[in-house]
């Protein structure tokens, strides 16, 4: 099975740059089978990372941000494959 991990977060002001070099820095281990880091208007931050696990299984996260560096708390998701 596949399962996806969605990870987002929303830069404080000013600070998209320094939230997505940070999140690039990120490292998991064991390493995801795919990871993909996408970016979006207003200093938000998608981290999309893929595993070939059950759905409940235990896996790596990108840890929160210092405080200073984020508007608001990360938005987490966790999907299966439909297929």
């Amino acid at each position: 099975m596949t399962v996806a991990l969605m990870w987002e977060a929303k830069a404080a002001p000013g600070r998209g740059a320094e939230l997505l070099a940070w999140a690039r820095a990120q490292p998991l281990e064991p390493a995801p089978h795919r990871r993909e880091t996408l970016t979006a208007p207003g200093g938000r931050v998608l981290v999309m990372t893929w595993w070939d696990a059950p759905y409940d299984a235990g896996l790596p996260e990108l840890p929160e941000p210092a405080g200073e560096l984020v508007a608001r708390a990360v938005h987490r998701w966790r999907f299966e494959t439909a297929d």
